[in-house]
Order: structure tokens, then C-alpha cells, then sequence
């Protein structure tokens, strides 16, 4: 999956992933709107789901995060747990074009609302947040990528962003599908707890498989996973060679929504492929379905992946 920059915060797993209908006011706004807080014009574009532009901030930015609901939505409202998506144009308080924006690419952004993966800031805006609404938001530098700055902004830089709440997935904490017996002594044995807390994952020191291993853990009962789906997952994932973990949702209290025509890494798009929604698999994903010859943020090249992952919901 591409990473877009301004939101991401760097991960060892943002390494293997590369229109939804809004529930949304019926508040058509105008072709521009003036801000009532200070905060930069929105010059073209000013409705729910048009692509903004932006003036040019005035002055000195605001030195706390603040939030300008531009268009009310009549969704729930976003909580800690769920998964949003969302449509955004990003800027830079004292610059007069984007560094970014989502509806180029006419693909909403996935967002863990209390969960990690997005700056301070977004984290913030969109909590208690409804479903529908335009917000306007300028970000502090402190809560968003302070003196260092990231890939094309500036260091010390005050962001401001347009999002569109484009939709909200309430996610359960844990699958609870029925256990299936795992009985190959050559593959590794993953939990069955469903507390939403991380399942034990026990690597043989064996060789391990030649092919891709996609195996019931727990066996869900909701709709198998296209190649056309966007899941909730949450996972813990670890080099098969001394069993070091490289990536996890659990360490970090959220989860990472997967859209399948997206994801880089083969194996992992083909484990999940077919599975049922409140599964959780175990994947094995052999070097040429993997990362190959290439290393990868700390993963040795020639590395075979061992995923323990629960598929939560689709978007």
C-alpha cells in the first residue's frame, strides 16, 4: 500500500501493505466557506465529498490542535475501536498547495479511531466525531511530525487537513469462531483465546514449509473474504527463524484495516483470500510469496513469515 504522506507513522508492517457510501448531512454547503475560527479558506470544493482546495493560512497558526466541523454528519459517532474511513486534503498552514490528498486516488484512508498508525492529531480530531461530517483541522507540530518532519514537510510544520467521515465500522474486540484441531507437529500451534488479547504462538525448530499455509485457527461464520474486500484484522506476525516478532496490533491497542487489492505481499493477500469473517488463521508465507531476496525494514531477506491473525470485520 501506498504511504501517505502526513499520516502514517513509520512501522515495520506499513512494509506489507501497499467508494464507500457516506451516511452524511443533507447540507450541500457552497463552492467556498470561510472559516469562523481563523482557519484557511476552503475556496472550491466546499461539499461533502468534493475534492477541497485550500487558502494559504494567515498570521501564525493556532498552537493547540483545533477542530472546525464544517458540515455536520448524522452518523454515530466515532469511538475508540472503530474503524473510519476517510477522504482528506493536507497542507501545510503557511504553504498554497497540498502535500497530499486521498480523493485523487478515489480511495478513503482506514483509521483506527484510538489505535496507532496516524499522527497525534488525527487521532484526536476524529474521536467523538459523526459519520458525514467535514471537518477542518490544523495541527500542531507537536502532533504531527514536530522538528524532524516527514518525507516533503517541514520540520516544526502546522498542518492543516479537510477530512470527509466517509464511513465507521464498529470492530468486536475478539473473533469467536469454533477452534479447529491443529495437529501438523511441523506447523507452528497458535491460541484459541478469544479475550482480545494476543494468542500464545509457538514456532517448531523445524524447516520451515516449502508452500503457503492459510489454516483454520478459528472458524468464523460470516462471508469469505474477496479480493475486492477492505478487513479489519488484528495480528501478531514473527520471522519463523528464532521466532522474533517483527509486527503487532496487540502491542499497540488498535487494529489495521487490509484493503486486498492493495496489499504487496502476496502470501498474505492469498492466505486471506477465501477465509471467513471472525476467523483467526494462521499464516506461513514462504520467501517467494513474501519479501524474497529483498530485506525489508529489519525482516532478513530470504524470510519465511508466520502470521497469527484475526479477521474482525469487513469495511
Amino acid at each position: 500500500m501506498r504511504r501517505q504522506a502526513g499520516l502514517r507513522s513509520l512501522a515495520v508492517v506499513s512494509a506489507l501493505l501497499l467508494a464507500t457510501a457516506a451516511c452524511g448531512s443533507d447540507d450541500k454547503g457552497s463552492d467556498s466557506i470561510s472559516s469562523k475560527g481563523g482557519l484557511p479558506a476552503i475556496t472550491e470544493g466546499a461539499k461533502f465529498g468534493e475534492k477541497p482546495t485550500l487558502d494559504k493560512g494567515k498570521g501564525d497558526p493556532p498552537k493547540e490542535l483545533k477542530v472546525e466541523v464544517i458540515t455536520p454528519g448524522t452518523g454515530a459517532a466515532l469511538k475508540k475501536g472503530d474503524q473510519a474511513q476517510v477522504n482528506y486534503l493536507g497542507q501545510e498552514w503557511d504553504e498554497a498547495e497540498p502535500f497530499d490528498n486521498s480523493f485523487d486516488r478515489g480511495q478513503p484512508f482506514p483509521v483506527s479511531i484510538g489505535g496507532q498508525g496516524v499522527i497525534e492529531g488525527w487521532q484526536k480530531a476524529l474521536e467523538g466525531q459523526k459519520v458525514g461530517s467535514r471537518l477542518e483541522v490544523s495541527i500542531p507540530p507537536a502532533q504531527a511530525y514536530g522538528e524532524q518532519g516527514q518525507d516533503t514537510i517541514k520540520g516544526n510544520a502546522t498542518l492543516v487537513f479537510v477530512m470527509d467521515i466517509v464511513k465507521g465500522t464498529n470492530v468486536p474486540t475478539s473473533v469467536k469462531g469454533s477452534p479447529v484441531p491443529q495437529e501438523d507437529a511441523a506447523l507452528p500451534k497458535v491460541g484459541v483465546n478469544t479475550d482480545g488479547k494476543a494468542p500464545s504462538v509457538t514456532v517448531p525448530k523445524s524447516d520451515a514449509p516449502k508452500k503457503l499455509v492459510s489454516n483454520y485457527v478459528l472458524e468464523g461464520t460470516g462471508p469469505a473474504v474477496t479480493d475486492k474486500d477492505s478487513v479489519v484484522v488484528k495480528y501478531d506476525a514473527y520471522l519463523w527463524d528464532g521466532a522474533k516478532k517483527f509486527g503487532s496490533t496487540y502491542s499497540t491497542g488498535g487494529s489495521e484495516t487490509f484493503t486486498l487489492s492493495q496489499i504487496g505481499v502476496k502470501g498474505l493477500k492469498d492466505g486471506l483470500i477465501g477465509k471467513k469473517i471472525g476467523s483467526r488463521v494462521l499464516l506461513v508465507i514462504p520467501p517467494d510469496q513474501g519479501f524474497g531476496e529483498q530485506e525489508q525494514q529489519g525482516i532478513p531477506k530470504n524470510s519465511t513469515l508466520v502470521f497469527a491473525l484475526d479477521i474482525l470485520a469487513k469495511m
